[in-house]
């Protein structure tokens, strides 16, 4: 009988533990199911704007600093969506091992590269749109352009630098089906990646600071602006011009776009990956079932960074006038309203962005 009692027991332990283990696993249906149907939209969409983006960019010369940072994001953009279908795979398991092997080696380091890429620009195009608002009428020239083209180069020059040792260092062998990318990577490959995500978050970080600063100087110029047009036009009409209301409006939403963008996409990522990384390194603090909630809170804020490589052709449609009349006119279209969008359409401090 106590045997019995005992051999019961222990299948009631295993079967528990079991249970525990089934309720704490990753592969649930947000993970194998929800994800990849959502990152077969983005990738659909993403790849029909950005390959379009980039067929009217080419149209359009690097005339200005805007320009070619927005030359650069497109670039980023399409390749993160390039690495969609290899995160749809492996997260629906549908991919081989080889596969699995090339998202932990290759895919996923692109995908982050980008990512990185892309915030380095929207501040630099933050730092472009302050000047620009605070200095409306300094021009550019032929060196500075030089320089911006430099830079930009510098920018993805350092990075894949930095990203390289990732995939050169994750080169162990799998000994089993389920493995975790962090099972193939080397004892030097782990320092290095430890390394490589503290630089990414003095990146964010950095940048997020840049763009705040960028916007409440930005705010601060468009109150003075539209206080003294105001002020004026009561001085001459002794009312206010709806339609003039309307542009002004209009202006001020589409300089803000990049701001919304950037908080929308990168800013919950980096909050999310706090806790996340605190969860993975002290795993002792952590339960079960606290690890995967973090884990699917990663997982959903980082379906918003990827986000970014849809909203982005909004910020080239709604903020730089050259690529909207190139797109009209690609497409042989009439701009109608549409031409009056934008901050580079007039040269006032409130929207001469000059591209």
């Amino acid at each position: 009988m106590e045997l019995t009692t005992d051999v019961t027991d222990t299948y009631s332990n295993q079967t528990d533990r079991n249970q525990s283990s089934e309720a704490c696993s990753r592969d649930s249906a947000l993970k194998t199911t929800v994800f990849p149907l959502l990152y077969t939209i983005l990738f659909i969409l993403g790849m029909s704007l950005n390959g379009l983006a980039a067929w009217v960019f080419l149209r359009i010369p690097s005339k200005s600093h805007f320009i070619i940072y927005l030359k650069n994001i497109v670039v980023a953009d399409i390749i993160m969506t390039l690495t969609f279908p290899f995160k749809i795979l492996s997260d629906a398991n549908l991919a081989t091992v080889g596969v699995r092997v090339f998202v932990c080696r290759v895919s996923s380091v692109l995908f982050y590269l980008t990512m990185y890429i892309s915030i380095l620009f929207f501040g630099l195009i933050s730092i472009d749109r302050c000047r620009k608002t605070m200095w409306p009428f300094v021009g550019t020239n032929a060196r500075r352009l030089f320089h911006r083209k430099l830079l930009s180069a510098f920018i993805w020059t350092s990075l894949f630098a930095l990203a390289l040792p990732n995939v050169i260092l994750t080169s162990r062998r799998n000994t089993s089906d389920r493995f975790k990318c962090s099972d193939l990577k080397t004892d030097l490959g782990l320092k290095w990646h430890e390394l490589v995500n503290h630089v990414c978050q003095v990146i964010f970080w950095g940048n997020l600071v840049t763009v705040i600063i960028c916007y409440t100087l930005i705010s601060k110029e468009l109150y003075k602006s539209y206080a003294r047009t105001r002020a004026q036009h009561e001085a001459r009409q002794g009312a206010n011009v709806p339609h003039r209301q309307l542009n002004k409006s209009s202006i001020q939403v589409n300089v803000f776009l990049v701001l919304a963008v950037f908080f929308v996409c990168f800013v919950p990522f980096h909050f999310a990956r706090v806790p996340y990384t605190i969860s993975q390194t002290r795993g002792r603090m952590f339960n079960c079932q606290q690890k995967l909630f973090f884990f699917q809170l990663k997982e959903s804020t980082l379906w918003l960074s990827s986000l970014n490589s849809v909203l982005d052709p909004l910020i080239y449609f709604f903020l730089c006038k050259s690529f909207r009349t190139s797109l009209f006119n690609t497409l042989r279209l009439s701009p109608g309203r549409c031409g009056e969008l934008g901050t580079d359409s007039t040269s006032t401090p409130l929207g001469n962005t000059q591209t």
